[in-house]
C-alpha cells in the first residue's frame, strides 16, 4: 500500500504561484508513473501532469507552459510549481501513483486562486 501526503495549497491572488508537494511512503523508484489530477467543484477529476519513470512528461494543455511537474528520489516526493494561476485553476489538487497497475491516491490539498 503505497501511501501519498500532499501539501502547499491555499489561496493566492490571480498571477500568483504556489508549489505542492506529495511524498510518498516508499521509493518513487518502485512506483512506475505519478501525477497530479484536480477536481474544481461539480466537475470530474481531470489530469494536471504526470511523469513516468522514465522521465517523460505530459501537461494538459490548460496548464502547458505555466505549470512543472519534477521529482526528487532522495525526497520521495513529487512536486507540482503553479505560475500564473487563474481563477479557473481553483481545484483540490490530488496526487496519484500507480504501481503495478493499482492507482494509489492522495487525500488532496485545496488551491484556491481568488482576489
Amino acid at each position: 500500500q503505497v501511501q501519498l501526503v500532499e501539501s502547499g495549497g491555499g489561496l493566492v491572488q490571480p498571477g500568483g504561484s504556489l508549489r505542492l508537494s506529495c511524498e510518498a511512503s516508499e521509493s518513487i523508484f518502485s512506483l512506475n508513473d505519478m501525477g497530479w489530477y484536480r477536481q474544481a467543484p461539480g466537475k470530474e477529476r481531470e489530469l494536471v501532469a504526470t511523469i513516468t519513470n522514465s522521465g517523460d512528461i505530459n501537461y494538459s494543455d490548460s496548464v502547458k507552459g505555466r505549470f512543472t511537474i519534477s521529482r526528487n528520489y532522495v525526497e520521495n516526493t513529487v512536486y507540482l510549481q503553479m505560475s500564473s494561476l487563474k481563477p479557473e485553476d481553483t481545484a483540490v489538487y490530488y496526487c496519484n501513483a500507480k504501481k503495478w497497475y493499482v492507482n494509489y491516491w492522495g487525500q488532496g490539498t485545496q488551491v484556491t486562486v481568488s482576489p
